[in-house]
């Protein structure tokens, strides 16, 4: 068994609560400048959210619920439009500071560079989603700290495909064992155990519910030591909260 070298983050979910009220927001601020009257509401989001990618939400939303909407310039070229104008408001909500990073992240992401860890990003997101809740929550100088970051259509398929993975192991020429993953949808974790790593999960509205067989351990939160995690699957070995010492064990678990 290989020593525990790097630690490979999702960003919507699993380092803040990204989705419900920062991108779903920013959608609908989209929508209204467009001149449309859509209103993806919490409800409504949820189920848009098994298809990964804004570009793609789009397209399914527009396929699966407006038979009648009537297109000027191809799905594809609309989506892509829309979407550039949604992450326009979401860097905005992001710069304002409205979306702090979950429970335990940033204590986590600290210990892990003490500790002599390398970190990198896999996700479906923007680069510049990336680097704005970055900058936002722990400082423009921690966009380095991340050795990789794998983000948005630098790879075509997106998750559930491990291709995002795959790609920032590549690039950090680091081995798959080698590594922890932090998810926190099943979209998310197919990908990473498609690409052999092992996978921790915390969960969010939006995902309570997603089957996580697979993953290492199914947490609610990744906790701190005033604020323990709730475990749901698993067994966090007596911890109440994740460190590093904890990640050593699951990592080492056959």
């Amino acid at each position: 068994m290989s020593k525990l070298e790097a630690l490979i983050f999702d960003v919507d979910g699993t380092l803040a609560d990204t989705e419900r009220d920062g991108h779903r927001i920013a959608f609908n601020q989209a929508f209204t400048e467009a001149g449309l009257d859509w209103d993806w509401t919490p409800e409504l989001y949820g189920e848009l959210l098994q298809v990964t990618g804004g570009k793609e939400r789009i397209r399914f939303y527009v396929e699966k619920y407006l038979n009648d909407f009537k297109l000027e310039e191809d799905i594809i070229t609309f989506a892509a439009n829309l979407h550039k104008r949604k992450t326009h408001f979401y860097l905005e909500l992001l710069k304002s500071g409205a979306i702090p990073l979950r429970s335990g992240v940033e204590r986590l992401i600290l210990s892990a560079r003490e500790a002599g860890l390398r970190l990198a990003i896999a996700t479906t997101t923007t680069p510049e989603n990336v680097t704005y809740l970055l900058s936002s929550t722990l400082g423009k100088e921690s966009i380095d700290w991340f050795e990789v970051i794998a983000a948005g259509d630098i790879v075509p398929a997106k998750k559930p495909a491990p291709d995002i993975y795959n790609w920032a192991l590549q690039q950090m020429n680091i081995k798959a064992e080698a590594c922890l993953a932090f998810e926190d949808s099943i979209n998310g974790i197919k990908s990473s155990l498609s690409a052999n790593i092992k996978t921790i999960i915390t969960i969010n509205d939006y995902t309570k519910d997603d089957d996580f067989t697979g993953a290492s351990l199914v947490l609610d939160q990744y906790g701190e030591p005033n604020s323990p995690f709730t475990v749901i699957e698993g067994d966090a070995m007596g911890y109440d909260y994740v460190d590093i010492e904890l990640l050593k064990q699951i990592h080492g678990k056959p």
